[in-house]
C-alpha cells in the first residue's frame, strides 16, 4: 500500500476529486430526476463496457504492475475531474470560436477544435498527478500508457453517459431507452476501441517518456512529451472533424469506412508502442531472472513465456488441457510471483526477493503435484484455431449489426 497522503500534492488532487465528485453527483441527480430509467440504463451499460477495458489496460504491464489505488486515482480524476472542466470549457471555447469566426464554422468544426483542446489537457493533468503523487511507480514509458489510458477510460464512461441521457433529452419522447442503446452502440461500442482511452495512452507515453528518461537531455525529453500530447490532440481532432462525414456515401460499409480511416492510425501507433515498450521492459526484468540460473525458479522455457501475454496464456491453457483447471490457475499464480520476483530482484532487495522466490516454490509444488511441473506453452492447437476464428466471426457479426442497426449513419 503506498502512502499517498505523504505527498502534498495527494491533498490538491483529492480536493479537485471531491469538487468533481461534487459536480457529477448534481448532474446525476438531475439526469435520474428528469429520466430514471434512461439514466440507470445508461449507467449500467457503460459501467459494464468498463469492465474489459479496465482488465485489459491493467494487464498490459503484467511483469510490474501499477497499484490498483493509483489505477482508480486515474479514472477518477478522468472521470470526476477532467470530464467537470471539460464540458463547460469545451462549450466555452465552441462559443469563441462560434464569435471569432462564424456560427457555421462552430457547427461544423467547433467540436474538432474545443473538445481536444480542452479534454486532452485535462487528461494529461491527470498523469501528472499521478507522478507528483507517486514518483516511484512511474518508471518505465509502458506506466506512463497504462496511467494515461485508465484516465482517458473513466474520462470516456462519464461522458459517454452524459451524452446518452442527453440523447434522451434531445428526443424529446419522456424516459426512453431507445437513445440510450444507440449511443452505446456508437460511442461506447463502436468508438470505444480508439477513442478517449487511446488518445490517453498517447500523451500518457509522452509523459512517461519525460519522467524516466533521464539520460535523455530535457529539450529532447519535453519535446518528446510536447509532440505525444499533440499526437493526442491531433487523434481526437481528426475523430471529432466533419472530415469523411459525406465522402464515403451511406450505407453500413461508408461507416465502417470512416471508423477505420479516422480511428485505425492513431490505434496502430498505440499498439506499436506497447509492444515496443513492453518488450524492452520484459527484456530487463528477464535478464535479472536469467542470472539465478535455477530452475526451481524459472526454467529456460518459462522465462521465454513470461514476457508475452499471448505467451503466457498459452502456457495456462497448455496446464488446463494437461491437467485441468487447478494447473491452469497455479500457472498463473506462478507467472504472477516470478513477475513479482523480478521486480524485488531489480530493486536490491533481499528481503522481499526471498519472499517471491518462497511463493514460486509454493506455485512450482503445486504443479509438481499436479503433474506439470513447467509453465511452457504448448502449439497451437486446432482447436485454438477454431476457437479464434469463432470468436473473430461474432465479433464482425456483432459489429455489423451495430453499424446496420445504426442505419449507417
Amino acid at each position: 500500500m503506498i502512502a499517498l497522503t505523504r505527498e502534498p500534492a495527494f491533498w490538491v488532487v483529492l480536493t479537485l476529486l471531491i469538487a468533481g465528485g461534487v459536480r457529477m453527483t448534481q448532474l446525476a441527480g438531475h439526469f435520474f430526476t428528469a429520466y430514471p430509467r434512461a439514466t440507470a440504463l445508461s449507467v449500467l451499460l457503460f459501467a459494464l463496457l468498463a469492465v474489459p477495458f479496465w482488465l485489459f489496460v491493467s494487464e498490459l504491464d503484467f511483469i510490474e504492475r501499477e497499484p490498483a489505488e493509483l489505477l482508480a486515482l486515474a479514472f477518477a480524476w478522468g472521470a470526476l475531474v477532467a470530464t467537470t472542466v471539460s464540458i463547460p470549457g469545451s462549450a466555452a471555447l465552441e462559443n469563441l470560436v462560434a464569435k471569432l469566426g462564424s456560427p457555421h464554422l462552430a457547427a461544423d468544426w467547433g467540436a474538432a477544435i474545443a473538445g481536444p483542446a480542452v479534454e486532452e489537457v485535462a487528461k494529461t493533468l491527470g498523469v501528472v498527478a499521478v507522478v507528483l503523487i507517486a514518483r516511484s511507480q512511474v518508471n518505465s514509458v509502458l506506466d506512463g500508457i497504462v496511467y494515461g489510458a485508465m484516465v482517458g477510460l473513466g474520462f470516456q464512461i462519464a461522458e459517454d453517459i452524459v451524452f446518452a441521457v442527453g440523447a434522451v433529452a434531445l428526443a424529446g419522447q419522456g424516459d426512453q431507452v431507445q437513445p440510450v442503446i444507440a449511443t452505446f452502440l456508437l460511442r461506447g461500442f463502436l468508438s470505444g476501441i480508439w477513442s478517449h482511452t487511446l488518445f490517453g495512452a498517447l500523451a500518457g507515453a509522452g509523459i512517461g517518456y519525460l519522467v524516466v528518461k533521464r539520460e535523455r537531455s530535457r529539450p529532447h525529453r519535453v519535446g518528446v512529451a510536447v509532440l505525444a500530447v499533440l499526437g493526442a490532440w491531433a487523434s481526437h481532432a481528426l475523430w471529432n472533424s466533419p472530415v469523411l462525414v459525406d465522402g464515403l456515401g451511406n450505407g453500413t460499409l461508408a461507416l465502417l469506412g470512416v471508423l477505420l480511416i479516422k480511428g485505425l492510425p492513431p490505434l496502430l501507433l498505440i499498439l506499436w508502442l506497447v509492444r515496443r515498450v513492453h518488450d524492452r521492459e520484459a527484456d530487463y526484468y528477464a535478464g535479472w531472472l536469467a542470472g539465478l540460473g535455477d530452475p526451481q525458479l524459472i526454467t529456460a522455457g518459462e522465462l521465454e513465456v513470461l514476457g508475452s501475454g499471448s505467451r503466457r496464456a498459452a502456457a495456462r491453457r497448455l496446464a488446463g488441457e494437461h491437467a485441468g483447471r487447478e494447473a491452469s490457475a497455479a500457472v498463473r499464480r506462478l507467472q504472477r510471483a516470478q513477475a513479482r520476483l523480478a521486480v524485488e530482484l531489480s530493486r536490491a532487495d533481499p528481503e522481499a526477493a526471498a519472499v517471491r522466490a518462497a511463493a514460486v516454490r509454493d506455485q512450482r509444488a503445486v504443479l509438481r503435484r499436479l503433474g506439470h511441473p513447467e509453465a511452457v506453452a504448448g502449439p497451437v492447437t486446432w482447436r485454438h484455431r477454431a476457437s479464434t476464428i469463432a470468436t473473430t466471426a461474432v465479433a464482425i457479426a456483432v459489429l455489423w449489426v451495430a453499424l446496420s442497426a445504426l442505419g449507417g449513419a
